[in-house]
């Protein structure tokens, strides 16, 4: 059997421009010659930047994607919620507003304000006809609320603020909008609804269980806590979540306030 032998020869490096000797029947580059070294210098500069770069790039792409968030799932307790009137209990892992009869019965996180956020609940009206999540809160009087009403198969926005035509300096109430007629579903009793709101300045944008609803402009509060909210009703609350992440906005038909688009909630 003829095996044939292996020839020593000479290899031209493509981009060093130096013809190198055959040793061992193998051609080797000559690493020390100056300007192989001078090459293989540059090469690892260049990958040490490009890594660095990279590693800079991660760095800010998970700052842009990270966002603070905040949810109550109510397995135990009701920890940061202060009950401004109406009896609010947890119940079988879920935030219960047990008092049938009595107007704009919220509880309200106490906590430093969130300015530009999402906010998102899961709702259940149990007996009676209202029940909604509340945003920017001032205080117990001065808020906006995005409420249920089963009853006429609608949703609504309204902005709470304080009145002297009250006793008790009870708040009075501006219409945002009272007759938002629900897309995509229907609204009744005993069945969990996901309510969510995502404002940004002045923009308030409305869903219900991930449809949007609408966007609506109002510049009252800029910046304040969240909560729960029910008038002459007797509802359950669960998951609630509230980010300071902004999301991009895609276009729905407008509902009569203005051209309407919509920020989609992702943390469910």
């Amino acid at each position: 059997m003829h095996i044939p032998r292996r020839r020593a020869y000479k290899a031209r490096l493509p981009d060093w421009g130096h013809t190198v000797g055959a040793v061992s029947n193998r051609a080797y580059p000559d690493w020390g010659h100056p300007s192989i070294t001078a090459c293989l210098m540059a090469r690892l500069h260049t990958c040490s930047v490009q890594v660095l770069i990279s590693l800079s790039l991660l760095t800010v792409f998970a700052s842009l994607g990270a966002a603070e968030e905040a949810r109550w799932t109510f397995d135990d307790t009701a920890a940061d919620w202060v009950a401004s009137n109406g009896t609010w209990e947890v119940q079988e892992g879920v935030y219960k507003q047990t008092t049938r009869w009595g107007e704009a019965m919220h509880a309200l996180v106490d906590s430093e304000p969130w300015t530009d956020h999402g906010l998102s609940a899961k709702v259940r009206i149990e007996a009676g006809h209202w029940a909604g999540i509340v945003f920017r809160a001032q205080n117990e009087f001065e808020y906006y609320v995005y409420l249920l009403c089963p009853k006429e198969n609608k949703s609504e926005l309204w902005r709470h603020r304080h009145s002297t035509a009250f006793k008790d300096g009870f708040e009075g109430r501006d219409e945002i909008e009272h007759n938002i007629k629900p897309l995509g579903l229907t609204l009744t009793k005993q069945e969990w609804f996901t309510l969510s709101v995502q404002v940004e300045g002045d923009r308030i944008a409305v869903a219900i269980n991930g449809i949007e609803q609408g966007v609506f402009t109002d510049s009252t509060y800029p910046a304040g806590t969240i909560g729960v909210w029910t008038w002459d009703t007797q509802a359950s609350f669960d998951d609630v979540t509230v980010t300071d992440e902004t999301t991009p906005v895609t276009p729905v038909e407008p509902h009569g306030k203005l051209a309407i688009s919509w920020a989609g909630l992702k943390r469910q």
